[in-house]
């Protein structure tokens, strides 16, 4: 698919912390940045959305559409009874949009939980993949690392770590631009049989796939920083607690930096003259250049973003949208779970 010409994406307006202003303001500067992006659904409710638009200077055209939903599923919603309850909710409708072709992909700041369960339930999985994952973009030594599963499934199979190895790397390719990603299993050692079941069943799997993904076998906490691997593969718990854990550790070493520079005047001035680098060492770690992740495994595309995205966060996310739609991702990932899943069948 082309950009700007074909694969529209579906923006749920209404599930982020900011509100559905600072989701307009995203939607400006992905324009400002990108005359030629990808056509956008905007879903939400329009006596909302239309004064906005309009404040913002953004005219309805054929680059950019509104779609009413009246109801919000909140954070606060159970995932379940959200979908149930809630049938004309923005994100709702982002995910049917993705159903019925409408759109190509949906990006969504809103109850990670209940994204999860609409878009399983309603776009239901890709043949062969028993579960989907999330797969987040997490800087390191040198570039950028996959990691998955960030949270989607926190009670994996080895069967789904392999699935998630597959999918993982061709979102790699799309997103990191590595023709050949290595893959790493992490685990407490890289001993053969250092970890739990889980870990020692999967690392047996993974190696009957090797000729489908670059599996370069069992790594530690220490070498997911370095640059060691380009996918790193984990259950949907330890997925999650690391992602989280980076992301406060970021804005930890920041407030500490900031307290140190201001200690006294000669601090700062250095602080000053080094603006430059500071400003670079916080483009290259910052959560914001790639927020968010999709939804992998899914007959359809969905990208979930962090909910507390400021605009620039989720502009990064409506590119990403666009650069999964134009690589046409799961097809070729499609034909791999096949001979994954044929793989794993033998004894």
């Amino acid at each position: 698919m082309t950009s700007g010409t074909t694969g529209r994406i579906a923006v749920d307006m209404m599930g982020g912390d900011l509100g559905p202003s600072e989701m307009v303001a995203a939607v400006s500067l992905a324009f400002e940045a990108n005359a030629n992006l990808n056509p956008l659904i905007l879903v939400g409710d329009e006596a909302v959305l239309s004064p906005l638009l309009k404040q913002a200077g953004l005219t309805l055209n054929e680059r950019l559409s509104l779609f009413h939903a009246s109801e919000v599923i909140t954070m606060d919603d159970k995932p379940l009874v959200g979908l149930k309850q809630k049938k004309d909710a923005s994100m709702v409708r982002a995910i049917e949009l993705v159903k019925s072709g409408e759109a190509a992909c949906m990006v969504s700041c809103g109850n990670t939980g209940a994204l999860m369960a609409g878009g399983t339930l309603k776009l239901r999985t890709l043949e062969g993949v028993s579960r989907p994952a999330l797969a987040a973009i997490v800087p390191r030594k040198d570039g950028h690392f996959i990691l998955v599963d960030a949270g989607a499934n926190p009670e994996a199979k080895a069967e789904h770590l392999v699935h998630n190895a597959i999918l993982a790397s061709h979102f790699c390719k799309v997103m990191l631009g590595i023709a050949s990603p290595r893959v790493g299993l992490l685990t407490i050692g890289t001993e053969e049989g250092k970890g739990n079941s889980l870990i020692t069943e999967t690392n047996v799997q993974l190696k009957k796939v090797g000729h489908l993904i670059n599996y370069s076998g069992p790594i530690e906490g220490f070498h997911v920083f370095a640059d060691h691997v380009d996918v790193v593969v984990c259950d949907g718990f330890v997925g999650n607690i690391m992602l989280k854990s980076w992301e406060s550790l970021v804005h930890f070493f920041t407030e500490i930096l900031k307290e140190e520079l201001k200690a006294n005047p000669m601090r700062a001035a250095g602080a000053l003259l080094s603006k430059g680098a500071f400003k670079a060492v916080k483009n290259r770690i910052s959560p914001e250049r790639y927020s968010g992740a999709p939804l992998l495994g899914l007959n359809g595309h969905i990208f979930k973003a962090h909910g507390s995205s400021n605009r620039r966060a989720i502009r990064s996310a409506i590119f990403a949208a666009s650069q999964i739609i134009e690589a046409d991702m799961n097809h070729l990932a499609a034909a791999d779970i096949e001979l994954a899943n044929q793989a794993m069948a033998q004894a």
